[in-house]
């Protein structure tokens, strides 16, 4: 990946989204435990993600951060209020079908990347096609291209331990953008980085939101967050404000 000038802008992404919304949270309320030790994790929030759109969600710990994400993977249920992926509410589809849009629709950026040891950098990618019913060479050669699309297509028969802490992060975005995924989400992806291989990690996110998928990033980072469209800040379960993002000087 070609280096960024420390204080150079980021690329410009869209300043009104167009078409309507990919991920849509519609007074989605999650509530954990019962009486008086129920939490609110989440209050009440909405929240609208278009295509081409990089939105970062920031907030102090237990803030309902990685709530927020697990219920627009689908990973977790509402309590109340409505998750919608392309116009589609979650609740409305069966556990198979719910599944399937998880697996080809959403792909998952974690600081935990979950690659497995054994499989090269390719095979961990071509990994979740072959469990859709891809065929081996086709998911190899959708791999290698996800793979050239995060600018580490050399690295692709190297296993995890041959790689780069931010090498392996981009291994890990290779295999949430592979096939036909239009919305990412990533929660803390530059957390054990360093801030030279973090900023490389989020121009990666920037550059898939500007290639046309809806992008949500989870960060405690206000440079790396500075890189998306839109900010919106999450304080005890509900969005307290929304900004613009704005490029700040890494030495800052």
């Amino acid at each position: 990946m070609s280096p960024v000038a420390e204080t150079a802008p980021r690329p410009a992404g869209p300043s009104v989204p167009v078409g309507p919304p990919l991920l849509e949270l519609r007074a989605a309320v999650r509530v954990h435990g019962d009486g008086a030790r129920q939490v609110r994790a989440l209050d009440g929030v909405d929240l609208e993600v278009a295509v081409g759109e990089f939105v970062a969600i920031m907030g102090a710990s237990g803030s309902g951060k990685s709530t927020l994400l697990h219920l627009a993977g689908g990973l977790a249920e509402p309590t109340s209020g409505q998750v919608l992926i392309g116009g589609t509410p979650l609740e409305a589809l069966r556990p198979a079908a719910r599944a399937a849009l998880r697996r080809d629709t959403i792909g998952y950026v974690f600081q935990d990347l979950n690659l497995l040891p054994a499989l090269t950098a390719a095979e961990n990618v071509a990994f979740p096609r072959e469990l859709a019913g891809i065929p081996a060479r086709r998911a190899r050669q959708e791999a290698l291209a996800a793979l050239e699309r995060v600018d580490i297509a050399e690295l692709a028969d190297r296993r995890p331990n041959e790689l780069s802490g931010g090498q392996a992060q981009r291994v890990a975005i290779a295999r949430a953008l592979v096939g036909e995924r239009r919305l990412l989400l990533a929660d803390e992806p530059t957390g054990a980085l360093d801030s030279a291989t973090a900023r490389d990690v989020v121009t990666t996110l920037r550059r898939a939101a500007d290639d046309g998928l809806a992008v949500v990033m989870v960060t405690h980072e206000a440079r790396l967050a500075a890189w998306a469209d839109r900010i919106v800040q999450l304080q005890d379960g509900r969005v307290v404000g929304t900004t613009g993002g704005e490029m700040l000087p890494w030495g800052a």
